[in-house]
């Protein structure tokens, strides 16, 4: 079964920069294997050593921090999980840049994403299933009020996004 490691804040700017091929290393270090990374923000499917099941993320986050001084997150999600994200999707997709999902470590309600009422932010829509949040943004990320007030909240558990054409290309990648 292959897995997706979802890295959060990592080459976003000058900060928190990794190469992929050292990423690549970093991963395969703990013994997992056919990894792959997509784009440059922090996306890498592999084959993992021993239980899918276990939660890699932590070990994973640990030694990335050791070999590049950087605290980086992790969200993992197997192939079966990210094929579900894919199937569950309540939105329509015609342009798959103006819509997110952001991928949660653990589950949480409306209520603790602390966003209020959320007419507020229309055209936006979001919409929670389990631990995937799906943002409609029409006017795209840069514009949406909601992306802004979602990313810049402190979540219950660690939240990182990626836009629908990279969900789908992690999930082709991951089956």
């Amino acid at each position: 079964m292959r897995v997706v490691a979802l890295l959060r804040g990592i080459n976003l700017g000058p900060n928190k920069r990794i190469a992929m091929p050292a990423l690549r290393s970093i991963v395969e270090s703990l013994g997992h294997r056919d990894v792959e990374t997509y784009l440059q923000s922090g996306n890498v499917v592999f084959t993992p050593k021993g239980r899918a099941g276990a939660d890699l993320g932590p070990s994973l986050s640990a030694a990335i921090a050791e070999a590049t001084g950087h605290d980086v997150p992790v969200v993992i999600r197997t192939g079966a999980q990210l094929a579900r994200v894919v199937s569950r999707n309540p939105y329509t997709v015609d342009d798959p840049t103006k819509l997110v999902v952001g991928f949660l470590a653990r589950e949480a309600s409306l209520d603790d994403l602390s966003l209020g009422d959320l007419t507020a932010y229309h055209p936006d829509e979001l919409t929670l299933i389990g631990k995937e949040i799906y943002v409609s943004v029409p006017k795209g990320q840069g514009r949406s009020k909601l992306m802004r007030a979602l990313t810049k909240r402190r979540t219950p558990t660690t939240l990182t996004v990626r836009n629908w054409r990279t969900v789908a290309a992690l999930a082709e990648l991951a089956s």
